[in-house]
């Protein structure tokens, strides 16, 4: 029997939000053959199983079309953008393009959802994300530990205020980083914030 492996096929972080043009899903669709199912997720990506010895080719094709591919299941998700309506510069689309480029895949306990909204109308939902980074200005702010799933959805809480642009992805991922290290098995990022305190993670989040 054929081994598969599952991938996740996103658009790239663009102004106007996560948007599949009628091209790409084309594509998609030729690439994977018509056997092949795809799954939508609540992550903005595509779920899809294909062949594990195709796997590279397969990535390489998504990615000339100007898609992103990264692991599917335990590992943080693409980042969850705004639609950057208050323009590029201002909603600072080159710090989400970078910090997505720095999160997306990594393998963690379980699924990581990172939120990124470029001011604080924050239509991308960064407050029921694992990890939400939201730009006021010139700076940002990082929130921790968002429960959108269940009949107990929570908010996240305030972590760092007014983060300078070359301190986010350290601290984004020195986040990520710790949270790999000291989680309880499969444990929740939500219920690891809440174990943790929010004191000792900020600890970790300033060190770099």
């Amino acid at each position: 029997m054929e081994k598969t492996i599952k991938i996740a096929i996103s658009p790239p972080i663009q102004v106007g939000g996560s948007l599949f043009t009628p091209h790409q899903l084309v594509k998609i669709g030729d690439i994977l053959g018509p056997n092949v199912k795809v799954e939508m997720t609540p992550f903005k990506q595509l779920y899809a199983e294909v062949p594990l010895e195709k796997r590279e080719s397969i990535k390489e094709e998504l990615e000339r079309d100007g898609l992103e591919v990264n692991p599917a299941g335990f590992v943080t998700k693409s980042l969850i953008a705004c639609n950057f309506c208050k323009g590029a510069e201002e909603a600072g689309f080159t710090t989400a393009k970078r910090l997505n480029q720095a999160i997306a895949g990594i393998e963690t306990p379980t699924p990581l959802k990172i939120g990124y909204a470029g001011c604080a109308l924050g239509t991308s939902e960064p407050l029921i994300k694992d990890i939400g980074v939201v730009k006021m200005r010139d700076k940002f702010d990082i929130y921790v530990g968002g429960e959108s799933k269940g009949l107990k959805t929570s908010f996240a809480e305030l972590l760092l205020s007014g983060v300078m642009e070359d301190q986010l992805i350290p601290a984004v991922t020195s986040i990520i980083d710790f949270y790999k290290a000291h989680a309880k098995g499969k444990e929740k990022f939500s219920k690891f914030v809440d174990r943790i305190s929010l004191g000792q993670l900020k600890r970790i989040a300033v060190q770099k």
